[in-house]
């Protein structure tokens, strides 16, 4: 099978693509061949060694994906061959034919394509995690999410919209913040032509219940500074590139929350928790609730432009690979 690997850290034109012997399925695995595989932000900081998980070398990037199960190992129940499967790989995914434990794929709607499939996990299962178990966001709720045209700012967007908050995007750019209008913001402020302190004092005078933070640089303090007594500050992401220097006598003066949002650790920790979500989560897909928008599709042999384009920000939704 052909694969994209990174076998030294570095920039993403150093990925290869190689041919390897075809995975077979253990007892409790399947094996997936993989029609799309998703890539994230975080996949431009693991090729280059500088995120918190750090595969052994040679690895494939991408955490999740979908396909069609192609092989079923010893012992599975419920699964055949021919199902269209989604799974969260943590890396891996950039293949044409990968190995999980049957117990970490969920199946598509019929409603969902391949290319939307694969990028549910990820954005998805972060927002929901993010907004549900640590930023307990309510109905009515005034809520601003940073980057929101990216895939985690979009996903975001749509499940605050779904959980009944009041949501502004904000985004750096007109046509950015079109595009999170249209996946439920109601209101929207462009933080490159707009002061985002000011812009947030007119849209939310009384202070952000929650903030949904995927960017982090010089964005975070005014953001910090826009919050309500009370509010809940989710630390996403930090794709603005630089990891801010918070001063916390600004906690102290708003009585507010700084939290954490690692999804991956989430899905770890507690599992019953992160399928109820998923589970939620296909719901609203297969009602047509949820519209996971993907920006653009690459093969493999193009996934330097593709993370480039990620990298740049210049992303709306998701970027998928296709081998």
């Amino acid at each position: 099978m052909k694969a994209l690997l990174c076998e030294a850290l570095g920039p993403a034109e150093n990925l290869v693509i190689r041919d390897l012997p075809e995975p077979k399925p253990g007892p409790g695995e399947i094996a997936i061949r993989v029609k799309a595989a998703a890539l994230n932000f975080f996949d431009t900081l693991v090729i280059q060694g500088r995120y918190q998980v750090k595969p052994p070398l040679p690895f494939s990037p991408s955490a999740e994906c979908a396909g069609v199960v192609s092989a079923i190992g010893e012992g599975v129940k419920g699964w055949r061959a021919g199902e269209r499967v989604a799974a969260w790989l943590g890396h891996g995914a950039a293949r044409e034919t990968v190995v999980v434990p049957a117990d970490a794929a969920i199946r598509i709607p019929d409603k969902l394509d391949d290319h939307q499939a694969a990028g549910l996990f990820v954005t998805y299962g972060t927002a929901m995690h993010g907004l549900i178990q640590r930023g307990e966001v309510r109905p009515g709720e005034t809520l601003a999410i940073l980057g929101a045209a990216g895939g985690a700012g979009l996903a975001a967007v749509e499940i605050s919209a779904l959980l009944g908050a009041r949501v502004i995007a904000c985004a750096s750019s007109p046509e950015k913040l079109a595009l999170a209008r249209e996946h439920g913001a109601q209101e929207g402020l462009d933080y490159a032509a707009d002061d985002l302190r000011a812009g947030l004092r007119r849209l939310a005078p009384d202070g952000l219940d929650a903030l949904y933070d995927t960017v982090g640089g010089e964005l975070a303090e005014p953001a910090l500074r826009s919050m309500a007594w009370g509010g809940r500050y989710l630390v996403v992401g930090f794709a603005g590139g630089e990891i801010p220097r918070i001063p916390l006598n600004l906690l102290l003066l708003k009585g507010c929350d700084l939290r954490g949002v690692f999804w991956g650790d989430f899905v770890r920790r507690d599992p019953a928790g992160h399928r109820a979500n998923m589970e939620r989560l296909l719901a609203w897909a297969a009602a047509g609730k949820i519209r996971a928008h993907v920006h653009a599709a690459f093969p493999l042999e193009q996934a330097a432009e593709a993370l480039a384009l990620i990298a740049g920000r210049k992303v709306q939704g998701k970027v998928v690979l296709v081998p």
